[in-house]
């Protein structure tokens, strides 16, 4: 799964990564959790690329109780087009997620030892996301996204069976544009092994309320 994850690399690296010339202010993330607003890239009306910010945890169109969006952070590739929670946004509103790295745990007793995988270069990567818009009558309109999941490398795997999906930049044009998709299978296919290191980093980041270079410290307890 993907529960937690980082983007601390420059603003032009992610405006690179999602192929625009700027973006909006953006600062670090060392920590980012479901429920939290997160960037991503999509297309517009038009058809051109734009950044977003989006609330991480689907609310599908049809549903009264807001709170499902904590269930929907994660969606499995390989059952995306058939869900019902899924299935019209995967037809219609896919998006990417800049990433740097992401979080999984290794249980030691009582413990939770956090371990954050990245690419061996640090440079960012590019997360399958779908996204959907409810207007909500005096509140204003709500945008939500999920973050595909499939199986895990062998990197990943000693530590979790599922890992989130990492699109090749050669896909992300076709994974943008709504419609069918040619050979979906190949997009949901796990990275390569070479392609990510897992490390120990700080218990710290254990708690979402943490947000700082702390976080991402190599092999350390954090304090609280």
């Amino acid at each position: 799964m993907c529960g937690r994850f980082t983007i601390t690399v420059s603003p032009a690296e992610v405006a690179e990564l999602l192929g625009l010339a700027d973006l909006p202010p953006i600062a670090p993330r060392y920590n980012v959790a479901p429920t939290q607003m997160i960037l991503a890239g999509r297309l517009d009306a038009g058809e051109r690329r734009e950044a977003v910010f989006l609330k991480w945890g689907l609310v599908p169109h049809w549903a009264d109780d807001l709170s499902i969006a904590h269930k929907l952070i994660n969606a499995r590739s390989e059952t995306v087009a058939e869900k019902p929670s899924f299935r019209e946004a995967f037809r219609r509103r896919r998006c990417i997620i800049p990433a740097d790295g992401f979080f999984e745990w290794e249980k030691e007793g009582k413990k939770k030892l956090p371990h954050r995988f990245r690419r061996p270069d640090g440079r960012p990567f590019a997360f399958a996301g779908l996204w959907e818009h409810r207007d909500r009558p005096g509140e204003g309109s709500l945008e939500t996204c999920t973050i595909l999941t499939t199986i895990a490398n062998d990197v990943v795997r000693k530590l979790h069976e599922r890992m989130p999906v990492i699109l090749i930049p050669e896909r992300v044009n076709a994974w943008l544009k709504p419609g069918p998709l040619k050979d979906p299978e190949a997009f949901f296919a796990p990275a390569p092994d070479d392609f990510l290191i897992g490390e120990r980093v700080s218990e710290i980041v254990n708690s979402p309320r943490v947000d700082d270079p702390r976080c991402i410290a190599k092999g350390t307890k954090g304090s609280g």
